[in-house]
């Protein structure tokens, strides 16, 4: 399935014209050729991933072409534009900074890391006091696996140093964050070691039907691993392949457990976080507060900017100097991310994406009715659903179907709705997540899209 690629034939399709979408050429649009394959040319394969749509505007939930075709977006740019493609308060906070001069912090103050970083800390639960910015979602879970990997080392000797994370689950794609996730594919180029990392079972009540926490335990036995040699562990809030919560009772079961044994609890919030659940931070639906939160994606409404939420005294280990990034609270990111926070709040998109939960999740059922059982689960949280395809395997065994995923997607962007590719997410799982700022008219439209192209591919 990591050869997937969507091949550069146009194709021609039905002329759309609504609302929110207008497709008026093939796709790829021919015009378009020369720079689609000049790219596939210098980049690298891993670059062919997502549709060969040459996007070159974006407004709200709307994304653009230079050919006169529009698309509704329900990818947010892979999760990130959570308050829509080019929010006016965000573009004018750029501008803004632009005039005053373009200028390099790194770990010098300024005004705009310090009113972010207190925005920050105001937005989350009192006894996350400590705000600390980076640039991407992975170099932020990087930056909690090394503090609960001092923190275990400090308080428990050498042994204290195993990372537990669950199956399935996806950190980013730096070595540490890759480590922690639960795709062995994604891991295999590390080589074999024992780098202090091992998996559980996610409690998602369809890979693992057993959604009682006694699993977390056995899973730990089964492997060999003490309790008290665990310095952290890290779940998505909800995994990213499946958007699926976990259970509030497994979730404080677990927040019990880290207590007992003196570990740190990490809620990986780079999907979840800032409205995308319903909630500010997605960890608010389990009742607990976890030790350290990375962040990114829809932090920044586009800009390249992550951060770590976490106490005081574990996010205080380092001393000056000794946990810096680059391009840390870069003045523009940091500016961008500032009035993103603040669109958010005023135009109570949180509260948006609460309130259309129950028709995203209609919507995402329809599309299961439809599929004559090739969508074999469903889940929904917030303002993110997904849409795993599934087909009988050996033995009776239900495994993914990446190729109906594919074409299912294909034909949804075809009609002039975007999304990203399931390649990305596993292969066989649609996600659909548009803006937060969406309205249900919009958002009735892209379903209708959808279930209309599931209906099409297995008809």
């Amino acid at each position: 399935m990591a050869s997937k690629e969507y091949p550069l034939v146009p194709q021609q399709v039905a002329p759309v014209q609504t609302a929110n979408r207008r497709i008026t050429t093939s796709i790829p649009v021919p015009e378009s050729l020369p720079l689609l394959e000049r790219m596939r040319a210098d980049e690298p394969r891993s670059m062919r991933g997502q549709a060969p749509v040459l996007w070159a505007e974006g407004e709200g939930v709307h994304i653009r072409d230079p050919y006169g075709n529009q698309w509704l977006d329900f990818s947010s740019g892979v999760l990130v534009t959570a308050s829509g493609h080019g929010h006016p308060k965000v573009r004018r906070a750029l501008a803004e900074m632009v005039e005053r001069g373009i200028y390099h912090a790194y770990g010098f103050p300024t005004d705009v890391r310090a009113r972010l970083s207190a925005k920050l800390v105001a937005l989350a639960p009192d006894e996350l006091n400590k705000a600390f910015l980076l640039t991407t979602g992975a170099e932020a879970v990087e930056c909690c696996l090394k503090l609960a990997r001092t923190y275990g080392l400090q308080r428990g000797g050498a042994s204290k140093r195993v990372i537990v994370s669950f199956d399935n689950a996806f950190h980013g794609r730096t070595m540490g964050a890759q480590l922690a996730g639960g795709s062995g594919a994604l891991k295999g180029w590390i080589g074999e070691g024992d780098y202090g990392f091992v998996q559980v079972p996610f409690p998602d009540g369809f890979r693992q039907p057993d959604e009682s926490f006694a699993v977390f335990e056995a899973a730990l036995e089964k492997q060999g691993v003490a309790a008290a040699d665990v310095c952290g562990v890290i779940s998505e809030t909800y995994q990213g392949c499946n958007a699926k919560l976990m259970p509030v009772e497994y979730a404080q079961a677990l927040r019990r457990w880290c207590d007992a044994y003196g570990a740190l609890l990490i809620f990986d919030e780079v999907q979840a976080g800032f409205g995308r659940t319903g909630r500010w931070f997605g960890f608010e639906h389990y009742g607990v507060v976890p030790d350290l939160v990375p962040c990114g994606k829809g932090i920044s409404g586009g800009m390249p900017l992550s951060a770590v939420l976490g106490r005081g005294a574990v996010m205080d280990l380092y001393g000056p100097g000794e946990m810096t990034s680059t391009h840390s609270a870069n003045p523009l990111c940091a500016a961008a991310a500032l009035a993103n926070l603040e669109a958010i709040e005023e135009e109570g998109m949180v509260a948006n994406a609460a309130r259309l939960e129950p028709l995203l999740r209609e919507g995402a059922d329809r599309a299961k009715a439809a599929s004559q059982g090739r969508i074999g689960r469903v889940d929904c949280t917030g303002l993110v659903a997904a849409l795993q395809f599934t087909k009988p395997g050996e033995g009776g065994a239900v495994v993914g179907d990446p190729d109906t995923a594919f074409e299912v997607y294909k034909r949804v962007v075809e009609a002039g709705m975007m999304l990203f590719s399931p390649v990305g997410v596993g292969g066989c799982c649609i996600k659909l997540n548009p803006p937060l700022m969406i309205d249900e008219a919009a958002l009735l439209e892209g379903l209708d899209v959808v279930v209309a192209a599931v209906e099409a591919v297995v008809g």
